[in-house]
């Protein structure tokens, strides 16, 4: 058979983390070297970086390519960008914010991308971290007190279709889609969706909550909100607490369908501190990413991430201190994305946050907990411990429980307790021996000096060209075609230093 071009469009879409992550291995293993193609639009960043080798971006009418993933396609576009700082100042701060981010956050981050590690540590050398948790947590405080919502000892279960109809589906308490369907797995009585779940939520918490779909998610959210009740145990809400949603729906902007943006807005509070600024609602619009001419637009005319942007924008102006966004990432592209990110870190009140999409959870929040077998369990490894857990809940299902259908499920006791922890869950990994070490230690250190030589000999060459008669097209010419040359090579290298580093840990 020849060569094979699989066309994908947004393939992650109604995938929970244990599915994206499957077929990310599923693609990289698809097809041998150099004998198939992959093409994929997705605004799923955790995804085009696992799959990826090349990335296109498509603007102005131009389609613009970069090397690598997410994480190497920001970082060549912050040197575009720097090199346009004039006309780019925004999206450059932006997009060095989040480069700065990549190289600082998330310790279970095992992707890594191919550019050089001093230049990119240059670029962000006067980046500060994305969020200034001591200044927040202060602020949170003094705007909530001590008490947010304290979840101790709740279990709740819903009638089983078979015995009550519809009760269990209808009504401002009852279980989302989702878990419904997970509830309804009862033949007799009711079935338990959560079981002895102990939460309390602090000040300025920054909470990611992962599951299958079905596992309880909802339903823990609407303990939180007070939309579900409790079968046993004990919800109590702070007196000072004001929450906010951030649905799926778009319910907020129903209302407003027919009015001009800049008249929905008009009608909320004037001004805004952001990142201890003052800021007009007009401001923060054009913060994410609104046009001068869009507000004047109805809002039933606005795109799907158009409607995101401006619901968001309408809740923070309401000031909530408990921020629930459930599966805030539908319809934004990776520039809202980034936008909504940078805004979410000035804010200091508690965030929690329901979402599939890895690298957002990551990005946002500090801490993550998983709902598993209707347990509420704490992830000190974050994702990655997670989907350690499901891997070793989904080999031990196929190799001795062929009648569990949620490989999470399975990954409990009959009592519902999850593994004691990540490292009991890691499978084993290869190391090398000692002579292979050693090898690889000595070609390491020789790609490194090849890697200075190679930078050396770049900048020489940046410096030749900067010095060069703009109008000597042909020398030009030359001297960027042995910067291309020199370039391919230093990649090349990059590219073997990096699996090195990788052996060797």
């Amino acid at each position: 058979m020849g060569s094979a071009i699989e066309f994908l469009g947004e393939p992650t879409n109604h995938l929970d983390v244990d599915g994206i992550t499957w077929l990310a291995k599923h693609l990289n293993n698809r097809w041998s070297r150099n004998s198939g193609a992959l093409v994929v639009v997705t605004h799923d960043r955790w995804f085009l970086d696992a799959v990826c080798t090349d990335t296109w971006e498509v603007h102005d009418r131009i389609v613009e390519p970069f090397e690598g993933g997410y994480a190497a396609y920001v970082l060549q576009r912050v040197e575009r960008d720097r090199q346009a700082a004039v006309v780019e100042q925004k999206r450059q701060n932006l997009m060095r914010k989040e480069l700065a981010w990549l190289r600082r956050g998330a310790p279970a981050r095992t992707s890594k991308p191919k550019f050089r590690i001093d230049a990119a540590n240059q670029l962000i050398s006067d980046v500060p971290p994305p969020r200034d948790s001591v200044s927040l947590s202060r602020m949170a405080v003094s705007r909530l007190g001590k008490d947010v919502v304290d979840i101790e000892d709740v279990s709740v279960e819903f009638p089983s279709p078979a015995v009550s109809g519809s009760a269990g589906s209808s009504g401002p308490s009852g279980p989302s889609a989702g878990d419904a369907a997970a509830a309804s797995s009862g033949t007799t009585g009711g079935t338990r969706v959560l079981q002895d779940v102990t939460w309390l939520i602090a000040p300025g918490e920054r909470t990611g909550i992962l599951g299958v779909n079905g596992a309880g998610k909802s339903t823990l959210l609407g303990l939180v909100t007070g939309a579900v009740e409790p079968t046993t145990g004990r919800v109590k809400r702070g007196k000072t607490v004001k929450i906010a949603t951030l649905t799926q729906q778009l319910a907020e902007l129903e209302d407003v369908a027919n009015d001009r943006v800049s008249d929905v807005v008009a009608r909320k509070k004037t001004s805004y501190v952001t990142d201890g600024k003052e800021m007009t609602p007009t401001q923060l619009l054009e913060r994410l990413g609104f046009s001068s001419a869009q507000l004047k637009t109805p809002v039933k005319d606005l795109s799907g991430g158009q409607k995101r942007r401006l619901q968001l924008l309408l809740i923070l102006l309401d000031e909530p201190n408990v921020l629930i966004l459930d599966e805030p990432s539908n319809d934004l592209d990776t520039d809202m994305l980034a936008a909504m990110e940078d805004l979410l870190d000035t804010w200091p009140g508690t965030l929690l946050v329901v979402s599939h999409d890895r690298y957002l959870l990551e990005r946002v929040t500090d801490q993550q907990y998983a709902v598993i077998n209707g347990r509420f369990r704490h992830l000190p490894g974050g994702v990655e411990e997670y989907l350690k857990l499901s891997a070793t809940a989904a080999s031990g299902t196929a190799a001795g429980s062929s009648g569990a259908s949620n490989p999470l499920a399975a990954s409990s006791s009959s009592s519902g307790a999850a593994p004691a922890s990540a490292d009991d869950a890691a499978p084993s990994e290869p190391r090398l021996s000692g002579a292979e070490a050693r090898a690889a230690q000595k070609e390491l250190g020789a790609v490194e000096r090849k890697l200075q030589k190679l930078g050396e000999q770049i900048e020489a060459l940046d410096g030749t060209m900067a010095a060069a008669d703009p109008s000597d097209f042909e020398g030009l010419g030359k001297l960027a075609a042995q910067k291309s040359e020199l370039q391919e090579q230093l990649d090349e290298l990059e590219l073997r230093w990096l699996e090195l580093g990788e052996a060797l840990e």
